[in-house]
C-alpha cells in the first residue's frame, strides 16, 4: 500500500489507532477521535447568519472521561511528522492539556508543555506513545498534585445519562477549581463570562468535592431569589433531597447542601443574622455567586457571612470581577484560577454576536440653556445653566426625547420583529414608567391584542415583577418589551432577548458588562442567534476601555510606607463603591424636588422643547472582538487585500475554486459582511451585484456589473447552443437564478427539486439529461466560467 496516497482519516485509522492502543490508551474510554469543542463563530450577514469553521482535534486521550491529557494532530504522509504542531499546540493551549503530538503515520512529534523535561520536542517512533499512566504522572507533576491530591481529583462529573458533558472550557473551569481546592487553596475565583454556564460549572465543581467526600456540607449563597430559584431547580436539582433552600428565616441542619439569599440569613438587627445559628465550622464550601456585587466590599453583610465561615473554602462565581480603590474581588478570593471572556465567547460560537446602533440628539451633544425665567411643567423655575447628556433623565427630563427614544425602538421593531424580546435600560423607575407609557403610546395595536406587551419591570412594583418569568420564557410571547433600570442588570437569564437599549448613564464597566450579557445567550430553537444594542447615552464607547473584556485589574493604593510605583499593577476604571448589591434599590424620582438614594436632587420636567437625531450609525462586531467603527468599504477593503494582494491573486483564486460559495463562506469567516455590504453598495449604485463584483469593485475599485449583466452577457455569446433538451432549459433556468439571487443557489443541486425545474422532471431525470452528476456538475463549472468571463 503506498501510504503518500492515502487520506489523512486513512492515517488515523491504520497507523495511529493501533500507535494508541499499543501504549496502553482504552480506546472506548481515554481516547476521543474528531473532536469538535468549539461551534464555530456566528458570522451575521443583515438578517441572515452562518458559523465559522469549529475547531477539531483528531484525537483527544483521557486520564479519565473529565480529565484530558494530550492532543494528537494528523497529516497526511506527503506532509512532515511535525506538519501539524503548530495547529495542535493551539488546541492543546485551548483545551488546557500539556501533551501535544503531530504526526503523519511515520512517527510522532511530542511535545511537553509542562516545562519539567529538558526538550520541549521529541521525534518519537510510532511504538514509543507514552503510556496513560505515564501522562497522568507527569500531569499531576505539572499540576502540583501529590498522591493524595491525585486521588482527589479523579472523580467523575456527574452524568444524567442524556450524553450532555461539559463543554471544553466549562471543563477547564472545573478542573481547575477542584485541582486547587485539592491543592489546598482556601480562597478561590473563577470568571465566566454572562451565558456560559457559570451556575453548571459551580454544579459539577460542588458534585464532585462532594461525591469524593472532600467537603461535606454546603453553602450556596445568591443575591436574588429568581437566581436561587433557577439554580435549584435547573443545575442543581440532581442533588435531590440533600439539597434544601433556607426560607422564611428557620435553619434545618439535616442537609448538606444549602442554597441561600444572602439578605434570607442577615438583616439589621442581630437576631436576624440567623447564619450565626450554623456553628462557625459547619459548612466545607461557601460558593458566592455573582461575587462582584456585595462580598467584594470588606463591610459588607456578604462579608460578614464570609468572615463568619472563614473556616471553610471559599469560590467566588463572576462573569465581571470588580477592582475599584474600595471594592476588589481578586483582593479576597486572590487571582482567577480560570477566565473565560466575552470575546472567547463569541469567537468559538457560544455567545452572541452583536451590532451596536448609535443615535445621537442634538440637546444631548450641544447642550441646552433655559430662557430667563423659564419655569417647567410643575412650575418650578428652571436653575439658569447649560444642561448636557450627563443631566438627561437625571436633573432635566425633556418629555420629547423620552418620545424619541420609544419611537426609534418602535421603528426599529416594526422594521425587523415586533415581537422580540427587548430591554430598555433608564436611569431610575420614573424614566422607566415614563418610557412604558411612550412605547403603550407609539404601540396601540399590539398593545391592543396585549396589555402586557410593554410592561415595566422594576424592583418597587409587584405586577411588573411577577410578569419577570414570563419574560424570560422563550414559549411566552408576552411581555415583549420590558423598561427597567436596575432590577434586570443581573441574573436574568433572558435567552431569547435580541435588543437591548441603553438610554441609561453607565460609568461602570462591571455593570455595563452586565447589561451586554442579557442578550449574549444563544437560543437556535427560538432563532436567537445575535443580539442588537441601541445606544442613546454614548454607553457603548465603554467598548474602547481596556477594561471591557481584559484582565481586572486592581488599584493599588499605597501607604505611608509602601513605594509609590505599584507592583505590577495599572489604575483601572472607577466605579461607585459601596457593599449594596447593584439592582436591589431602585431609585424613584417624581415631579420636582422628590429625593432617591443618597443625596436629593432636583428634576424638571419639560414637554416644550425640540429635540432631533444629528447622528446615527451602525457598528459591527468584528472578528478581533472590536467594534468596526471604520466605514464598511474600507473596513472590507482591508479585510480582502489582507487574504489577496492583489486583484490577479483573487482572480485565479475565484477561477479555481471548486465551488465559489467556499470563497464567500471563507471571506465571511474573515469579516466579510456580505450582506451589510451588498446593502451599502447596492444602495448607492442601483442594482444588485455578485459578491464577486462587490470584492472586485470595494477592494480593487473596479467597475462592477449586475448579476443580470452577467448573465444577459451569457446569453450573448450563444452559450446554450451546445446544449438540447432538457439540459439547456435546466442551464437557461438556473442562469435566471443566478440573475436573481446569485452564485451559491446554483451550486447546489437540491435548486433542481425547486420551480421552474421540477416542471421539466424529477432531479434524477434532468441529472441524466446532462449524461450523469459529473456532466451536470462539469456544466456548472462551465456556466460559471462564462459568466465570469
Amino acid at each position: 500500500m503506498d501510504k503518500k496516497s492515502l487520506s489523512e482519516r486513512d492515517i488515523c485509522t491504520k497507523y495511529l489507532v493501533p500507535a494508541i492502543q499499543l501504549a496502553g490508551w482504552d480506546i472506548e474510554t481515554q481516547v476521543r477521535e474528531e473532536v469538535s469543542f468549539t461551534k464555530g463563530r456566528i458570522i451575521v450577514r443583515g438578517k441572515l447568519h452562518s458559523r465559522g469553521q469549529a475547531r477539531r482535534a483528531d484525537f483527544i486521550l483521557y486520564h479519565k472521561p473529565n480529565l484530558p491529557l494530550a492532543v494528537i494532530e494528523a497529516k497526511d504522509n506527503n506532509h512532515g511528522v511535525g506538519a501539524g504542531m503548530q495547529q495542535a499546540l493551539g488546541y492543546a493551549e485551548s483545551l488546557d492539556v500539556p501533551f501535544v503530538f503531530s504526526s503523519n503515520g511515520d512517527g510522532f512529534l511530542f511535545h511537553d508543555r509542562t516545562g519539567t523535561s529538558d526538550q520541549v520536542e521529541t521525534e518519537l517512533t510510532l511504538d514509543q506513545l507514552p503510556s496513560p499512566n505515564e501522562l497522568w504522572q507527569r500531569y499531576c507533576q505539572w499540576k502540583g498534585l501529590d498522591a493524595a491530591a491525585c486521588q482527589k481529583v479523579e472523580f467523575p462529573y456527574y452524568d444524567d445519562g442524556s450524553g450532555r458533558s461539559p463543554r471544553y472550557y466549562q471543563s477547564n473551569a472545573i478542573n481547575r477549581t477542584v485541582e486547587a481546592v485539592a491543592r489546598g487553596q482556601d480562597r478561590i475565583l473563577l470568571v465566566m463570562a454572562t451565558g456560559t454556564g457559570k451556575t453548571y460549572a459551580a454544579f459539577q465543581i460542588i458534585w464532585r468535592l462532594w461525591k469524593s467526600k472532600q467537603k461535606k456540607r454546603i453553602l450556596f449563597l445568591a443575591d436574588r431569589n429568581i437566581l436561587v430559584d433557577q439554580t435549584r431547580n435547573n443545575d442543581f436539582k440532581p442533588f435531590g433531597q440533600a439539597m434544601t433552600k433556607i426560607a422564611k428565616r428557620q435553619i434545618d441542619t439535616s442537609y448538606e447542601i444549602y442554597l441561600s439569599l444572602y439578605q434570607a440569613v442577615t438583616g439589621n438587627e442581630e437576631e436576624k443574622n440567623i447564619y450565626k445559628q450554623f456553628s462557625p465550622d459547619f459548612f466545607d464550601l461557601v460558593v458566592v455567586d455573582e461575587c462582584h456585587r456585595g462580598s467584594a466590599a470588606s463591610d459588607s453583610a456578604w462579608r460578614d457571612i464570609l468572615d463568619y465561615f472563614s473556616g471553610a473554602t471559599h469560590i467566588g462565581l463572576t462573569a465581571t470581577p470588580k477592582e475599584t480603590k474600595e471594592v476588589s474581588s481578586t483582593l479576597y478570593f486572590g487571582e482567577s484560577v480560570y477566565t473565560y471572556s466575552l470575546k472567547q465567547g463569541i469567537e468559538d460560537g457560544f455567545l452572541a454576536p452583536y451590532k451596536v446602533v448609535r443615535i445621537d440628539f442634538d440637546l444631548d451633544l450641544q447642550g441646552w440653556r433655559p430662557p430667563k425665567g423659564m419655569v417647567d411643567k410643575y412650575g418650578q423655575l428652571i436653575e439658569d445653566r447649560i444642561y448636557n447628556l450627563s443631566d438627561m433623565d437625571r436633573t432635566l427630563v425633556i418629555e420629547p426625547r423620552t418620545w424619541a427614544v420609544a419611537k426609534k425602538v418602535t421603528e426599529f421593531l416594526e422594521a425587523s420583529d415586533p415581537y422580540q424580546k427587548t430591554i430598555v435600560f433608564c436611569d431610575d423607575v420614573d424614566h422607566a414608567e415614563r418610557m412604558r407609557r411612550a412605547l403603550v403610546n407609539l404601540n396601540p395595536k399590539r398593545v391592543g391584542e396585549s396589555r402586557k406587551y410593554v410592561m415595566r419591570i422594576t424592583g418597587d412594583e409587584k405586577e411588573g415583577k411577577a410578569e419577570l418569568d414570563n419574560f424570560i420564557n422563550p414559549e411566552e410571547r408576552y411581555p415583549v418589551i420590558a423598561t427597567t433600570s436596575k432590577l434586570m442588570t443581573t441574573g436574568v437569564d433572558a435567552q431569547t432577548c435580541k435588543l437591548i437599549v441603553l438610554d441609561q448613564h453607565i460609568k461602570s464597566m462591571t455593570e455595563f458588562k452586565q447589561i451586554i450579557g442579557r442578550g449574549t445567550r444563544i437560543n437556535e430553537d427560538y432563532g436567537k442567534y445575535w443580539f442588537t444594542i441601541m445606544d442613546f447615552k454614548k454607553a457603548t464607547e465603554l467598548f474602547a476601555d481596556a477594561a471591557f473584556d481584559g484582565e481586572p485589574v486592581q488599584i493599588y493604593n499605597p501607604g505611608p510606607e509602601d513605594s509609590p510605583v505599584p507592583p505590577e499593577d495599572v489604575p483601572g476604571p472607577s466605579e461607585p463603591a459601596g457593599g449594596k448589591p447593584s439592582g436591589e434599590g431602585e431609585v424613584t424620582i417624581t415631579g420636582g424636588d422628590t429625593g432617591g438614594v443618597g443625596e436629593p436632587r432636583k428634576r424638571y420636567v419639560v414637554d416644550n422643547v425640540p429635540i432631533n437625531i444629528v447622528a446615527e450609525r451602525v457598528q459591527y462586531y468584528g472578528p478581533d472582538g472590536k467594534l468596526i467603527t471604520e466605514s464598511l468599504r474600507d473596513y472590507t477593503r482591508e479585510r480582502v487585500q489582507r487574504q489577496f494582494a492583489s486583484l490577479d491573486q483573487f482572480l485565479r483564486r475565484w477561477t479555481d475554486a471548486e465551488q465559489k460559495k467556499a470563497i464567500i463562506d471563507e471571506m465571511a469567516a474573515q469579516g466579510v459582511m456580505w450582506e451589510a455590504l451588498s446593502e451599502e453598495v447596492e444602495r448607492k449604485l442601483g442594482k444588485p451585484l455578485d459578491p464577486f463584483d462587490l470584492i472586485c469593485h470595494v477592494a480593487f475599485d473596479q467597475p462592477p456589473l449586475s448579476r443580470r449583466e452577467r448573465a444577459d452577457n451569457v446569453r450573448k455569446r450563444d452559450y446554450f447552443t451546445r446544449y438540447k433538451g432538457s439540459a439547456r432549459q435546466v442551464l437557461e433556468g438556473l442562469l435566471e437564478k443566478y440573475a436573481d439571487t446569485g452564485v451559491e443557489h446554483i451550486e447546489d443541486i437540491k435548486i433542481l427539486q425547486l420551480d421552474p425545474f421540477r416542471s421539466l422532471g424529477s432531479p434524477v431525470e434532468l441529472v441524466s439529461s446532462f449524461g450523469g452528476r459529473q456532466q451536470y456538475l462539469q456544466a456548472i463549472k462551465e456556466l460559471e466560467k462564462a459568466l465570469y468571463a
